[in-house]
């Protein structure tokens, strides 16, 4: 190639280097797409997408991104691309390229011969060889071209196999068989990751820019991964589990009675959701009492830890002093926040139990989950009162105000976002626990009645005054009810079968916990649109 069109090309962003680089990125990103839809299923490997084999598509796009990525490498060391590399590719990315050309070797050997020990030796050989390839020659050939080798050959043999429906592996550590369908879509992603981090960091240019864009982009992608697979959860739930919720719904089945006027104007039905589970006359069963249930637990847990965690955490910060005490302290609620929850279901049912209901009931629920949610209050309380600048405190002292009142009109407010956020995650963690539900609270697997908290307090003349029978009860709760279905084999009506009321049951605790969600993360709002005076 002559001076002058090898000029034209290293001039300036390099044409053939950015086009080159963004395809890469864009056939990783699509490749990640379509091996993500066959783990769940919606696409068949074996099957075709638009008329081709998804197994093609997968080692297509592969070896597709592995070519461009040796182009982008040849080009740069050759001098036709115009890139910044340093004189050697990083240890870590030797070590990893090392790793991988080890197991393909190990695996290729293992198919080419049938077995035995003849893939020790060439994994060990290709190990070293691939790690000396990336670590040894300059960063723009030994970051590109050994990973490309063995995206390429992933590519291959993606597509040789025709989805993997010949494929297995049955590991000597485990009694699972893992299908070839399953192997093919992870390996395409494990390619895929490859490529990005290469690909980023070539389209960088190398150096520390392209070392920084091959950490942001597998940052990246692992943020994108962990997205799409809170959104594939929740889409497929929603997909089970919407046709037994929807069972009988109507936007104007039902009436509203207006008060002060003798007239009813038509209302929305969800029987699902409005009807009991048991019952002779209910035709469509619901998981009323459940969900009456769920928000009755959560709200006495947050009624039973909050105000103490607040407290607890205000003593620790404000008026105790850094010692051995607040240590002690310290680590004994990091301690119980990460205790199992049976734990806490074993401690109310050999200590609450006896001493309040003698059985199963909300109210020793309502303490257990307390008791699981105030180590989280405190912690995240006590970390938004540390976080307050001590201006706050002096500017509030120099104005006479004494040092409650600072602590009540001026660090708490301003500590309460914080504190408010810990609240959110622990009431998302308790509103869907089983295990100390199965212990201290569960009653019928199918009741046929909601608990009436409100309407069972009574007055005594005796200790302690006021009592209340259905507090005493044991009652339902959504991740006992989907509990109980699941393992009760057979549903007692012919409306749901068992599967199809468990996923209406799932879908209904999954709307609950985002809707207390939704609330916490409003109140923190507020409370923080009222810090800032918006």
């Amino acid at each position: 190639m002559g001076t002058a069109t090898k000029t034209t090309l290293a001039t300036g962003e390099s044409v053939v280097g950015a086009v080159t680089s963004r395809t890469v990125l864009g056939v990783t990103a699509a490749t990640v797409v379509l091996a993500v839809a066959c783990l769940m299923q919606w696409v068949a490997p074996g099957g075709a997408v638009v008329g081709i084999p998804v197994a093609t598509l997968l080692g297509g796009g592969l070896a597709v991104a592995g070519c461009g990525i040796a182009v982008l490498g040849a080009g740069s060391r050759l001098g036709y691309i115009e890139t910044t590399p340093s004189r050697a590719t990083s240890l870590a990315a030797g070590c990893v390229v090392g790793m991988l050309w080890a197991v393909s070797g190990g695996v290729a050997t293992t198919v080419a011969v049938g077995g035995g020990d003849a893939w020790l030796p060439v994994a060990v050989v290709g190990g070293v060889a691939g790690a000396l390839a990336t670590v040894l020659p300059r960063e723009d050939a030994g970051a590109t071209l050994p990973a490309a080798a063995v995206i390429v050959g992933w590519g291959g043999a993606i597509a040789a196999s025709g989805g993997g429906g010949g494929w297995t592996w049955a590991p000597a550590w485990s009694s699972a068989v893992f299908p070839g369908t399953e192997i093919v879509p992870v390996v395409a992603v494990g390619g895929a990751l490859l490529a990005a981090w290469s690909g980023a960091s070539a389209h960088a240019g190398f150096g520390a820019e392209g070392r920084q864009a091959g950490a942001y982009a597998l940052v990246g992608a692992v943020v994108v991964g962990t997205l799409s697979v809170l959104v594939l959860l929740v889409g497929f739930v929603v997909l089970k589990g919407i046709t037994p919720v929807l069972t009988g719904a109507s936007l104007t089945g039902g009436t509203l009675g207006l008060p002060f006027v003798d007239a009813a104007v038509p209302w929305p039905t969800l029987p699902f959701v409005t009807n009991q589970t048991g019952g002779l006359y209910v035709t469509i069963p619901g998981v009323f009492p459940a969900l009456v249930g769920t928000l009755w637990l959560v709200f006495g847990a947050v009624v039973a830890a909050v105000p103490l965690g607040i407290g607890a955490a205000v003593f620790l910060t404000e008026y105790a002093e850094r010692g051995r005490f607040t240590q002690l302290v310290e680590v004994a609620t990091n301690g119980l926040w990460s205790t199992p929850s049976i734990v806490f279901g074993l401690f109310g049912l050999a200590f609450l139990v006896p001493r309040l209901s003698g059985g199963n009931s909300i109210l020793v629920g309502q303490l257990v989950l307390g008791c699981m949610l105030l180590p989280l209050v405190l912690l995240t309380c006590r970390e938004a009162l540390l976080a307050v600048p001590d201006a706050h405190r002096d500017a509030s002292a120099a104005l006479g105000v004494t040092k409650w009142q600072t602590i009540r009109s001026v660090v708490v407010p301003a500590a309460m976002p914080g504190t408010i956020t810990g609240v959110i995650l622990g009431v998302g963690r308790i509103a869907g626990e089983t295990a100390p539900l199965l212990l201290v609270f569960g009653g019928a697997p199918y009741p046929s009645n909601t608990p009436d908290v409100l309407g069972s307090f009574s007055l005594m003349a005796q200790p302690p005054f006021v009592t209340n029978d259905a507090l005493l009860a044991p009652a339902s709760a959504l991740p006992y009810q989907l509990y109980t279905t699941i393992t009760a084999g057979v549903f007692p009506k012919d409306e749901f079968t068992t599967a199809a009321f468990g996923w209406g049951t799932a879908l209904v605790l999954l709307a609950v916990v985002i809707g207390l969600y939704a609330v916490g993360i409003a109140s923190r709002r507020y409370f923080r649109r009222k810090l800032h005076h918006e």
